[in-house]
């Protein structure tokens, strides 16, 4: 598992380093769609007005049918963020805005045929000949995010957070290859390139549907 970006340990600690000199401050752990995660939080001279700053970071293990080939596959979240928090007086409730360094990724190899074959861009091709298909699916480094949410505390010391926004990854950008492309001779490789081509336009058409990251998590926090 991937898990503490440094940029982001050093981020969240500059900013509760800086809370502790001006106003309140918080640090919280959280679990969501994006993964599990840190959390620092500070409230400048802002009326009903807060920064957060934090990192999430988890992999999870899928399989399944992609594009017609069966893969198995890996989604490796990775990011930091900062964001700005819009409070409502006298109410949990706020807006979310803010901004996302993103290193999510979808690595795929295509599962073991048994002897099989693959059909690739419409074409069957020996999977022992070819060899496996691998994938990686990187997004757009900075995501902007948007969101709303919950803050309750209990003695202005614990709390819970419920966050509920979307993450805007932009369009996919799939790369795909055969494992054993160096060993094909130069009418296989002239073949196989061309239907690799459509094949991955084809897959990266279906993982377009990640560029709109629903984001949904639970923070636990503790106020100083």
């Amino acid at each position: 598992m991937k898990f503490i970006n440094l940029k982001a340990a050093l981020a969240v600690s500059a900013l509760l380093a800086s809370g502790g000199a001006a106003a309140d401050f918080g640090v919280g752990v959280k679990a969501g769609t994006l993964g599990l995660g840190v959390e620092g939080r500070w409230d400048p001279a802002v009326p009903w007005f807060d920064v957060r700053v934090g990192l999430n970071s988890y992999e999870y293990d899928t399989s399944g049918d992609q594009a017609g080939i069966d893969y198995d596959g890996t989604l490796a979240l990775d990011n930091y963020y900062l964001t700005g928090n819009f409070k409502f007086p006298l109410s949990p409730f706020r807006f979310t805005v803010g901004a996302y360094s993103n290193g999510n990724e979808l690595q795929l190899i295509s599962q073991d045929t048994n002897g099989g074959s693959y059909v690739i861009g419409g074409i069957p091709f020996d999977a022992a000949n070819i060899g496996s298909l691998q994938s990686t699916t990187s997004f757009g480094n900075t995501a902007p995010y948007a969101g709303f949410g919950f803050d309750f505390e209990l003695f202005g010391k614990a709390g819970l957070n419920l966050d509920f926004g979307v993450l805007w990854q932009d369009e996919p950008m799939v790369t795909l290859e055969a494992t054993n492309w160096q060993n094909l001779s130069p009418v296989e490789q002239a073949i196989l390139g061309p239907a690799l081509d459509i094949e991955r336009a084809e897959l990266e058409d279906e993982i377009s549907d990640y560029k709109a990251w629903p984001v949904l998590s639970l923070t636990f926090v503790y106020n100083f």
